[in-house]
């Protein structure tokens, strides 16, 4: 078996390299036990592409992104997404239903956040590599890269890459 060890960025407080070892052995079977994404976003959303779309088409609560930034910390994404101002955020919570396009961003921009959970084991590391410039991203910061579905597919392709230990 070869090392798994990959050196990610150099700690801000000098301390030295950070470095990602994956466990492997729990990712074999490739579900989460967990059912829900964030406390409320049910998992089978990340898993199933036609209930991905179905929920998008139905619209999501807006109840959901208000855990999603309560849990994340990553209010400045979703102003970004839902188009609003801070002082707006708190009607988007109370909507029963956001429409078809403004779901499918939100649920896409999850997914991608649960992605990182996964592939760094840790949500802590996780939005620690999120709000952190990455070479592979050209130096940008993965989460400025979440108001465009181009920006999120490539934040999800190099999350990919350093699964699977491609460095190229």
């Amino acid at each position: 078996m070869t090392d798994t060890t990959l050196a990610i960025q150099s700690d801000p407080n000098g301390t030295g390299p950070r470095a990602y070892h994956p466990n492997l052995a729990n990712r074999a079977t490739g579900k989460r036990a967990d059912l829900t994404v964030f406390g409320s976003i049910p998992r089978r959303l990340m898993e199933s592409r036609k209930d991905f779309i179905d929920q998008s088409r139905a619209g999501i609560p807006g109840a959901w992104v208000k855990d999603v930034i309560d849990q994340t910390g990553l209010r400045g994404v979703f102003l970004s997404i839902l188009g609003v101002t801070s002082g707006n955020l708190s009607r988007v919570y109370r909507r029963k239903t956001l429409d078809k396009d403004v779901s499918e961003e939100v649920l896409d921009t999850v997914r991608v956040i649960d992605l990182a959970v996964q592939v760094w084991e840790s949500q802590e590391l996780a939005l620690e590599w999120l709000n952190a410039p990455v070479v592979a991203l050209g130096g940008e910061y993965p989460r400025n890269l979440f108001d465009t579905f181009e920006g999120r597919r490539w934040v999800s392709q190099v999350l990919n890459k350093i699964e699977h230990g491609d460095f190229s």
